[in-house]
């Protein structure tokens, strides 16, 4: 849970200024008429109401995170927050002329539900005259935006949390079967051997030595390879791809170490217990049950990929081109990106986009349990690049679409229902259909 941040109210200190002359109704001169002189009052801004748009983040975390600051900073501006919901989704919005002014938007709903809306509006000239320092960001992050607006206009700034690959493990079963934790730096060669070791049956109790977030983990791969190519319409680099699944097959075809139905059903495994080890994001949404006693260390590194930590990129905050206040909303934006509130996102566990090692450094301090857990496991490897997108020139297919295809391609060679090859080759035809049905939609 996200702790709301505390404000101390600090005493208000006034200055008496005593003025002395030299003569009965001589005019002070001087440094002491410089003194005396006041300075003209700020002209008073008009009241206005700044609405924030967002898919997902409840209004507790918003209220948490930045109201309290934002209505300290701009006491002229109502601040309406919005969380998309049935009839309220940006659509909705669109279509009843209500657009918000600050959208929080991220790179796989980008196309749809921002560029493909007209909303989009690029930050490039509010960045040069407000000479806003983007080298505060990791590149990777700033990189990701601009490549995904697919006009090199840079369409948002990163907002945390992001969402890094690591390892879980369950300490008790570790414990329970004497066998050394895992630790930051391990290949998925070590891993493989824990599994092995960890997956057993003990009092007629099976148990299994790993379970994995699948989609997560194809999907931000080490090679920062994407699902679609972004040159061609077909299936990138299938070679790479089967290097992957092999990789990951050979957990699932430890016996007894089978994987669930479903994608749901298989990250939810760790979560009861019988499970050693976790390959998933660090995620603050994700529910583990206090009843288990886990750790992580950093996401094992693949022999011949970049020793680079996979992540599901951050959400942006971004200006709607209809929006009548853009400077003002520039300003919010950048006031909800300070370093002081990315430290105390940091300190809630949740990852800074910002390259400042303090602030990485304080990862999880202040919370309950992320200050138990081994956090530094977070930062052990830099992000991985973004991945290649599109040509502007050719069609796309949405992110959540293309990742359904690769994972049911997958499920398909873990479950020996289909070979690697004839799986791949099944995943590039679904591309190529949803390619085609993109492309009837716009004619």
């Amino acid at each position: 849970m996200i702790k709301k941040s505390l404000f101390a109210a600090a005493p208000i200190c006034l200055l008496g200024l005593v003025l002395t002359a030299c003569g009965g109704n001589e005019t002070p001169s001087g440094p002491a008429a410089e003194k005396a002189e006041t300075k003209p009052a700020e002209p008073k801004k008009e009241p206005y109401t700044l609405t924030i748009f967002t898919e997902g983040v409840r209004p507790e975390e918003f209220n948490a995170r930045f109201r309290e600051r934002l209505e300290k900073k701009f006491p002229h501006i109502t601040f309406q927050y919005q969380m998309s919901g049935t009839g309220a989704t940006i659509n909705d919005l669109v279509a009843q002329k209500k657009i918000p002014d600050i959208m929080r938007i991220d790179v796989p709903g980008m196309k749809a539900k921002y560029l493909d809306l007209g909303l989009s509006y690029g930050l490039d000239s509010l960045v040069k005259t407000s000479k806003y320092d983007l080298k505060r960001f990791d590149p990777v992050f700033i990189q990701e935006m601009v490549a995904a607006g697919r006009t090199g206009e840079l369409y948002g700034l990163p907002v945390p949390p992001y969402f890094p690959l690591v390892l879980y493990y369950n300490k008790t079963l570790f414990d329970q079967f004497g066998v050394p934790y895992p630790k930051d730096g391990m290949s998925w060669d070590d891993i493989y051997e824990l599994a092995k070791k960890m997956t057993r049956n003990e009092g007629g109790q099976q148990y299994r030595g790993f379970s994995a977030s699948v989609t997560g983990m194809l999907r931000d791969n080490p090679y920062s390879l994407p699902i679609l190519d972004p040159a061609e319409d077909r299936l990138a680099d299938p070679e790479k791809w089967k290097v992957m699944f092999t990789n990951l097959k050979r957990f699932y075809d430890i016996p007894n170490n089978t994987m669930e139905k479903n994608a749901t059903d298989e990250i939810n495994a760790f979560g009861k217990g019988k499970v050693a080890m976790m390959g998933n994001q660090h995620n603050i949404y994700l529910t583990i049950p206090p009843e288990i006693n886990w750790d992580i260390v950093s996401y094992p590194t693949l022999e011949g990929a970049p020793k680079l930590m996979g992540q599901r990129g951050p959400a942006y905050w971004a200006i709607t081109r209809q929006s009548e206040h853009k400077e003002e909303a520039f300003q919010v934006i950048a006031e909800m990106l300070a370093d002081e509130v990315q430290l105390a996102d940091s300190k809630n566990g949740i990852p800074t986009t910002l390259l400042n090692s303090d602030i990485k450094k304080a990862l999880g301090q202040s919370h309950p349990v992320y200050s138990q857990k081994n956090m530094k496991a977070v930062h052990t490897y830099p992000p991985t690049a973004p991945t290649p997108k599109r040509k502007p020139e050719l069609t796309d297919v949405l992110g959540r679409t293309q990742e359904a295809i690769i994972f049911e391609a997958f499920q398909k060679v873990a479950s020996n229902q289909e070979d690697m090859n004839t799986a791949l080759r099944q995943a590039d035809e679904r591309l190529k259909q949803e390619i085609a049905l993109e492309k009837s939609k716009s004619k």
